[in-house]
């Protein structure tokens, strides 16, 4: 797998509506176009308040095929018919998806007008990535090509969040266009799948949006169509994009100066280690404490005990980087300025031992620093 070339067949363009104070100072609609049908997946916020364009891209989805994606929806129905009129499809071929302030209507008519008038080219994947930013420092745009006996595909992936990041989806968008051909159920298992392992691990302050989507669209212009060991290639290769673009979320939240990995061993099943990764990615006293490279271990293993994951404190154990600071029950004897040094670092290590069993689950968080603070207090003002 090599990150390299473009996805074939498919077309985009953005604009400048002037969503956020009706000035038209930077590119805030984006939309992606396939020049064929296409077969789609998508995995949606779990947040019981649901976004309009969630609920429009679902019902669409539920026809099995899409041709585009508009982002930054004002009336999603209105969008739809929008971006169909612009490319020449039907509006339920049409996904929709949004950022923004919740509950604060946006442009209907000045989105429109920029989608019905924009010029659709292909590569402008920078650009799309840069329209769907919104307290983001930098764009999410990833391309990786994969070479199969039979032909070599791509895929090409833009993402965006900051903020309302937590597992069971996040206030993120993440789109990812293909150019093999892959039947939708496949298509559908194989993003169910990779979602728990990337998007779903992730956390950088434990809240989720109303606007959460991830859209994959494959629309088979490569000519290649991976069968046997070739489909499971692909789906290890759209994991590892799933991968990517989420490190890259986490890595980019808001008021983030470090990054975490925690790797959950002895589980007594994969769901325990998960909820036992997600639970120390998501402890505030955990996050406080890596920011403040204050090296209190035992918030780590509090952590895990109160996960609900199966837990055998007498085989327990932790290690922060290099530096194991709890075994077998017992704590060892303390190097505090060992730990310290290990949480100074931008991207921190860590490794809990339940002892109960032989699954394991990653997951991927944030410290919690002032800006962040900062940012949400102010953040409609």
């Amino acid at each position: 797998m090599a990150v390299t070339g473009d996805v074939l067949g498919f077309t985009m363009g953005v604009a400048s509506a002037g969503v956020k104070d009706g000035t038209p100072t930077r590119t805030d609609v984006a939309l992606i176009a396939s020049d064929r049908p296409c077969a789609a997946a998508g995995v949606f916020t779990t947040n019981q308040v649901i976004a309009a364009p969630c609920v429009v891209t679902r019902r669409h989805l539920e026809q099995g095929r899409l041709r585009a994606i508009v982002v930054n929806s004002g009336n999603a129905v209105m969008m739809a018919r929008a971006a169909a009129q612009r490319i020449g499809c039907d509006p339920y071929e049409v996904a929709v998806a949004s950022t923004g302030v919740i509950g604060v209507p946006l442009p209907v008519e000045r989105i429109m007008k920029a989608v019905k008038e924009m010029g659709l080219r292909p590569g402008e994947w920078s650009d799309v990535a840069k329209a769907i930013m919104t307290t983001d420092t930098k764009p999410k745009n990833i391309g990786v090509e994969l070479p199969l006996s039979s032909g070599t595909v791509h895929l090409r992936g833009v993402a965006k969040g900051a903020g309302m990041i937590h597992p069971n989806m996040a206030t993120m968008l993440a789109f990812v266009m293909t150019d093999a051909d892959v039947d939708v159920p496949a298509l559908r298992q194989f993003v169910r799948h990779a979602t728990e392992r990337s998007f779903n691990a992730i956390s950088v302050d434990g809240d989720t949006s109303t606007n959460d989507t991830l859209l994959v669209l494959a629309n088979g212009a490569s000519g290649v169509k991976p069968q046997g060991d070739e489909l499971t290639q692909f789906a290890n290769g759209l994991e590892a994009m799933f991968g990517m673009l989420a490190r890259e979320i986490v890595a980019d939240g808001e008021g983030v100066t470090k990054v975490f990995e925690v790797t959950v061993r002895g589980a007594a099943s994969v769901e325990d280690a998960r909820r036992a990764a997600r639970t120390i990615t998501t402890s505030n006293l955990v996050k406080t404490a890596i920011h403040g490279s204050d090296p209190n271990w035992g918030r780590i293993l509090a952590a895990a005990g109160r996960s609900g994951a199966k837990l055998d404190q007498t085989r327990a154990s932790v290690r922060i980087g290099e530096v194991i600071v709890f075994e077998a029950g017992e704590p060892r004897p303390p190097d505090r300025d060992a730990v310290r040094r290990v949480f100074d670092r931008k991207e921190i290590p860590i490794e809990v031992d339940l002892g109960v069993g032989a699954d394991s689950a990653r997951a991927w968080g944030t410290d919690l620093s002032a800006e962040y603070v900062r940012i949400n207090a102010d953040y409609t003002t």
